[in-house]
């Protein structure tokens, strides 16, 4: 079992910065890969960034220049998301998803924090 905190969220005018933070703990080391997921009411989750248990990362195409993704160390036990330049559009709760592969090619199994609040606005 892996438990996920995520902190950081917030109130920020367009083109600020906020930093968010993805604390784990438990089994962080059979986690493979760690990412960013948003939600904005009415649409579906949408993967931000993702950054594997190797280090490599992914950041997806509407957020790439402005976001990047990061991990202490070589851990997979605390995780963040460094957001420039943030948009309205931005504006979405903000999810913390960590999984590790199952044997055999029997899937992977999900654990997720309790999401964030981002809101920007003038």
């Amino acid at each position: 079992q892996v438990q996920l905190v995520e902190s950081g969220g917030g109130l920020v005018q367009p083109g600020g910065s906020l930093r968010l933070s993805c604390e784990a703990s438990g089994n962080v080391f059979s986690i493979n890969a760690m990412a960013w997921y948003r939600h904005t009411p009415g649409k579906q989750r949408e993967l931000v960034a993702s950054i594997t248990s190797g280090g490599i990362t992914n950041v997806v195409e509407s957020v790439k220049g402005r976001f990047s993704i990061s991990r202490d160390g070589g851990a997979m036990n605390a995780m963040y998301l460094q957001m420039n330049g943030l948009k309205p559009e931005d504006t979405a709760v903000y999810y913390c998803n960590a999984y590790h592969l199952l044997p055999n090619g029997a899937g992977r199994d999900d654990y997720w924090g309790q999401g964030t609040q981002v809101t920007v606005s003038s």
